[in-house]
């Protein structure tokens, strides 16, 4: 396993971690670092598909979606239209990560010089409660896949993690129709989960260092308005979540071309699994939807004018089956 990112197990350890993950048992929390402590671990959960965040409601009552049709396909910003020429029509969505885990997700990205367009990024972990947080990509324990970019557009002008959440339109027999667009996020303490309360290490404004580290997550803004930065620090606190409202520009599905029928969107926070995580078992969370064009019609027509008709059938948290 030399050159794993379980190389912090032993040979068989190793390869009993890889058979779980693939068979998706749950992996244990704790796993001990070549220094032999024992780390805090993040949980990821994806939150319901289209729900507010910290939502606390039934998530088949969650109305943050819509389906928007545009005049402009080509402009990300391009407002909804109700009549006229239709270029695209989006099914977009509320996307919400929370961690439920042991230890704070920390990702430290760096480059040497501003001439490199990207960063690397490491992970870092807490390794007991009250433990000092590591404060630097030079501390940080685990070197990810995932780089770092400044992202120019009006909306964002900070430092994005690429590949940390992915969004998929699914066919009954489960093939994959439409992927996102969408390609960088800028993770900060952005609210509270709606069980934080019973979580065993919510962060706290107590002074300790997972608190500290909370406070400076919670106005998170991945270096903004600065892309000659060296170095960027993104993450969520336990008991806090990170969203993108429906409203941003790549938070939809385009369906344009979607046949009338129903079908599964899919959401999934960490999809390569490559942030180590206390669990993997709740990383996607889908709705199953039903599509239908006007009039009966089996597609879309030739020129749209108007949308088709998207009814939630069922929301499924927490897994990436939902048949209706």
């Amino acid at each position: 396993m030399r050159g794993s990112r379980y190389g912090w197990l032993t040979a068989a350890a190793a390869a009993v971690v890889v058979a779980l993950l693939t068979t998706g048992i749950v992996v244990a929390a704790g796993p001990a670092d070549a220094a032999g402590s024992a780390r805090l671990l993040p949980d990821l959960r994806q939150a319901p598909v289209g729900c507010a965040p910290g939502a606390d409601t039934h998530p088949g009552g969650c109305t943050a979606w819509d389906v928007c049709p545009v005049a402009d396909a080509s402009n990300p910003h391009a407002a909804c239209v109700t009549s006229g020429p239709m270029s695209a029509v989006r099914l977009r969505f509320t996307s919400s990560e929370e961690n439920i885990g042991d230890g704070p997700l920390l990702l430290y990205g760096s480059r040497d010089s501003a001439r490199t367009a990207t960063m690397a990024v490491r992970q870092a972990f807490q390794p007991s409660p009250g433990a000092a947080v590591p404060a630097s990509f030079a501390d940080a324990q685990q070197p990810l896949p995932a780089s770092m970019y400044y992202e120019a557009a009006a909306m964002h002008t900070h430092w994005h993690l690429l590949g940390f959440d992915r969004f998929e339109l699914r066919s009954a027999n489960g093939s994959v129709l439409v992927t996102d667009r969408k390609n960088g996020f800028c993770l900060g303490d952005r609210y509270t989960t709606s069980d934080a309360s019973r979580l065993a290490h919510t962060a706290t404004a107590d002074g300790s260092p997972q608190g500290r580290l909370a406070e400076t997550l919670k106005g998170n803004d991945c270096r903004k308005h600065n892309p000659g930065a060296l170095d960027v620090t993104e993450g969520i606190s336990v008991g806090a979540g990170d969203n993108y409202d429906y409203t941003v520009d790549f938070q939809w599905l385009d369906i344009t071309k979607v046949a009338s029928g129903r079908y599964t969107v899919v959401n999934t926070v960490n999809p390569d699994r490559s942030i180590v995580e206390k669990s993997y078992s709740n990383n996607s969370s889908s709705i199953a939807i039903s599509v239908q064009w006007p009039g009966g019609a089996a597609a879309a027509p030739t020129q749209i004018t108007a949308a088709p008709v998207v009814t939630l059938l069922r929301s499924c948290p927490g897994t990436d089956r939902c048949s209706a």
